[in-house]
């Protein structure tokens, strides 16, 4: 579901709005064809390295059918705009997947080796290259794409036995091993090209006192009707995970960035004003709130950022928002790690 309409709201004219869908539209096939043309030459660039990146050697043929899959879907995902969660390819990377019982963490630093290698190809071509005009939208179709990809292959995993590694069965999100790989990659994504992000956390109020009073099979529905309600308020290629019993993480990046802190308030509202039950002995309904925060980072190009202390500071901050009253939203801009500027040298 896409966000609410008043963040979309444009007042572009509807003809350069169409001919600039049919100039990107045109470029999405440019650049797929590219890099089906060269998918030999990225996948040979990753398998260079990728043997290696793990504690366990794979075979440099296992690997080149793992890249293999891994650059179709990144160009077909750059030609249609989506990845469809059940087709083949898709489910050929996860029955590669299966055959060494690759661990989901090496899966995505390979697919972030393949945007990584697809990027750098891309740079040398005469006509898209990183000279181009049209470059910075190449590389943001690219980083889209990658992101897709992985979206749709944590998807694809919940649908089959081996699915709870990735996929948590109360809320069907993503499980909070899986974000703390996405976030770990976004962020050094995130430095290497210096773009925007924002982790958004939610903690439902007095979730054990609630588990206390009527019964832990009420505190999962609860948690269950958010899961729900979360995947339809955020984008299908938003990650969000559930990140511990009573919490759920959400990473927006790049331009959906922006809208976070707006985001973060709709969802408290309407959480507010649609999830609650009923107290069953009096009749009453219990309405149920959410104390929230959001980290803002505009991450500059070369700058390290600890993703685990940048999901610390989520969580100290989903804190302070308990502490200052619960069913609110805490905005940091910044992040506790950052270092201030060396002094100059006298």
């Amino acid at each position: 579901m896409a966000y609410p309409p008043a963040i979309l709201m444009d007042d572009t004219p509807r003809g350069f709005a169409e001919d600039e869908g049919r100039k990107q539209d045109d470029l999405r096939q440019q650049v797929a064809g590219v890099l089906l043309d060269k998918s030999g030459t990225v996948t040979a660039d990753m398998v260079a390295i990728f043997p290696f990146s793990g504690a366990e050697s794979l075979s440099p043929e296992y690997c080149r059918r793992v890249g293999t899959l891994l650059v179709q879907l990144l160009a077909f995902s750059v030609r249609d705009g989506r990845v469809d969660v059940r087709g083949g390819l898709v489910a050929d990377l996860h029955h590669v997947e299966l055959e060494r019982s690759l661990s989901v963490e090496r899966l995505f630093t390979f697919a972030y080796l393949s945007e990584r290698a697809a990027l750098d190809e891309l740079a040398l071509d005469e006509t898209i290259g990183a000279t181009s005009e049209a470059w910075p939208l190449v590389a943001q179709l690219i980083r889209r794409a990658s992101f897709d990809v992985l979206a749709a292959y944590a998807e694809r995993v919940q649908l089959e036995p081996s699915g709870a590694a990735t996929t948590d069965r109360l809320t069907t999100l993503h499980t909070r091993a899986v974000m703390d790989l996405v976030v770990a990659k976004e962020v050094e994504r995130a430095a290497r090209f210096g773009y925007a992000l924002s982790l958004l956390m939610f903690d439902v109020d007095n979730l054990a006192q609630i588990n206390k009073t009527y019964g832990y099979g009420v505190g999962d529905r609860i948690l269950e009707r958010l899961g729900i309600l979360i995947r339809g308020f955020f984008r299908q290629h938003d990650w969000v995970a559930r990140h511990s019993e009573d919490a759920i993480a959400i990473l927006l990046t790049g331009p959906d960035a922006s809208h976070a802190n707006d985001l973060a308030e709709r969802l408290r509202k309407t959480v507010e004003e649609r999830l609650e039950f009923v107290d069953h002995r009096t009749e009453r309904p219990v309405r149920v709130t959410l104390s929230a925060a959001v980290i803002n980072l505009k991450i500059n190009a070369g700058e390290i950022i600890d993703p685990d202390r940048l999901l610390a500071d989520a969580e100290a901050a989903v804190e302070e928002a308990k502490r200052r009253g619960r069913n609110r939203v805490e905005i940091v801009n910044g992040y506790s790690g950052a270092r201030a500027p060396a002094p100059p040298k006298l």
